[in-house]
């Protein structure tokens, strides 16, 4: 045990005395112009960041219909396994200790298949407590998503017919 102790306090000093043979210069902030500090903190931007920034953008809006129901999908971390659930709004289903409600089902009319924003609300049916409530959206999963440690939900589309 004493030679433990040896060997630990030499290879401390072997590693000690070079950083002890640093010399570390500090200059204090007084000795420094303020002209010289505010010319060094501020930028001009150039001419394409200007035009970037004042450049305003709007909002898409998009036409938007209710679906019948829609598609999640539902993965057990611990298990591995996958389920894909259909729901028609207002449906409610239970997969281990969740509870998963479609409130509503909204898809683009432009494009039907492209995209899904659907609302849910997603329970914990041993402490009966929600876990998740919102929209999730199936083209950008990872926008609003739930976060809990066994089971990961996702949006996949919305029942048109």
């Amino acid at each position: 045990m004493r030679s433990f102790f040896t060997s630990f306090g030499i290879s401390l000093l072997i590693v000690a005395a070079p950083l002890s043979a640093q010399e570390i210069v500090t200059t204090p902030i007084e000795e420094i112009p303020l002209d010289e500090l505010i010319g060094q903190l501020t930028t001009t931007p150039i001419e394409e960041e200007e035009e970037f920034l004042t450049t305003s953008s709007e909002a898409v809006i998009l036409d938007v219909a209710n679906g019948t129901g829609g598609e999640l999908r539902i993965l057990d971390k611990l298990t591995g396994q996958v389920a894909d659930l259909s729901l028609i709004e207002g449906e409610t289903a239970t997969l281990g200790f969740l509870s998963v409600t479609l409130n509503e089902c909204r898809y683009p009319i432009d494009n039907p298949s492209g995209d899904a924003f659907i609302q849910i609300l997603v329970q914990d049916t041993k402490q009966n407590t929600p876990l998740f409530s919102g929209w999730m959206l199936a083209s950008a999963p990872a926008l609003n998503a739930m976060d809990h440690p066994r089971y990961d939900v996702w949006a996949l589309r919305c029942i048109t017919s």
